[in-house]
């Protein structure tokens, strides 16, 4: 292990473009899931200034009213400007839906929507079980918007974005290295005022656990004036912001977006039962640190492969942790979809800051550590598990 070393992660505002793109795509999808939880939804959105397009796949009963829930979301994130909305859409692929619905030619079990290789991470260095730069990034991001909403800090805009460095000594958080935080304000605003405003109301009660010193390097809005914000001053993208979503980079990723897509699709059920799997693993003192990767095949049910890396840290051999997770995971769509109710409405308030923040969220529970080291110790003793 390398004796000093330095971790970054970053995170981005409900405003920011990308995510503003994720929210309307997940709310879209709510919206399909609400009159029909069997719906098939790929929804990718783009926005620019004055135009939004929304385009994909959707098969439902009933579609929503795509253009009034892009405009309401929108406009309840903190922009009030008129824009022109674009739907795009047509059913699923009637290829890739049979080979869903008929767990394609060796398997009666409804199968993956695609193929891919997910991720999933756990670690015991913070108490959400995740990387301390992770949890410092989106806790920034949530107090400035927070200090938007609540007036706190006046003349704030709705986009902005966080970065913290954390340096480690001998694989322990030690100290913040630097801190990045750019958000977007009134034209009217003292970028001075707001400086120490945002070092006040945000960093330093952000930064709690590990409190910056003197020699962290802290930059409020280094570019200067912030004042255009949005689709205005960015395009927006779904899915461009992978390792906000995730792990902040520090983990691997297979490369599949999240929002705006229903269960069916591994490249979600996929990562977020990883993460639940990892999570579990930690949770159950089995290991320190754990990274999960689940692969798949389309139109197939069960995972082509599925890896278990404690890094050196597990209690057990890393292969008889994955037996065990075979045991007690159902690792199909169906089962994915039935342990963590991906047929229900409600992913838009996961979508922003981090989708393995929300501590309520089905993925984030840790509801099956017993089962794993009762599945690990039937390993050890040799009972056939059944």
């Amino acid at each position: 292990m390398r004796d000093r070393y330095i971790q970054t992660a970053e995170s981005v505002t409900e405003g920011h473009p990308d995510k503003l793109c994720d929210t309307i795509a997940d709310t879209v999808l709510d919206a399909c899931l609400e009159q029909d939880s069997s719906a098939r939804v790929a929804c990718e959105v783009m926005a620019t200034a004055g135009k939004v397009i929304v385009a994909g796949e959707i098969t439902a009963k009933e579609l929503p009213d795509i253009p009034a829930i892009a405009a309401r979301t929108i406009y309840e994130t903190g922009y009030d400007l008129d824009y022109e909305i674009e739907v795009i859409t047509h059913d699923q692929s009637p290829d890739i839906a049979g080979a869903v619905d008929g767990g394609g030619l060796l398997c009666a079990q409804r199968g993956a929507g695609d193929q891919g290789i997910m991720y999933g991470y756990a670690c015991s260095e913070t108490e959400e079980l995740l990387p301390l730069p992770v949890v410092l990034a989106h806790r920034l991001t949530r107090l400035l918007s927070n200090a938007r909403k609540t007036g706190a800090i006046r003349g704030l805009g709705p986009d902005g974005k966080a970065q913290v460095s954390v340096e480690y000594v001998f694989g322990l958080p030690h100290r913040i290295s630097s801190v990045v935080v750019s958000c977007q304000h009134d034209a009217d605003k003292d970028v001075g005022e707001l400086r120490r405003e945002v070092v006040k109301s945000v960093v330093i009660p952000a930064l709690r656990e590990l409190p910056i010193d003197e020699d962290t390097e802290i930059l409020i809005n280094p570019s200067g004036h912030f004042v255009l914000g949005g689709f205005e001053a960015d395009t927006g993208l779904t899915g461009r912001k992978l390792m906000v979503d995730t792990y902040g980079g520090l983990v691997p990723h297979g490369g599949g977006a999240l929002s705006g897509k229903d269960g069916t699709k591994v490249d979600r059920s996929g990562a977020y039962m990883a993460r639940y799997i990892a999570k579990n693993i930690v949770a159950a003192g089995l290991a320190e640190r754990c990274t999960v990767s689940l692969a798949y095949a389309i139109g197939q049910a069960e995972p082509v492969a599925v890896g278990i890396d404690t890094h050196g840290t597990g209690e057990h051999p890393d292969a008889a942790l994955a037996q065990a997770v075979r045991a007690v995971f159902d690792l199909t769509p169906d089962g994915m979809i039935r342990t963590l109710g991906l047929d229900r409405p409600g992913f838009v308030q996961f979508c922003n800051y981090g989708h393995f923040t929300h501590q309520e969220a089905p993925w984030e529970q840790t509801d099956r550590t017993g089962k794993l080291v009762e599945a690990c110790h039937l390993q050890e003793v040799g009972v056939p598990k059944r």
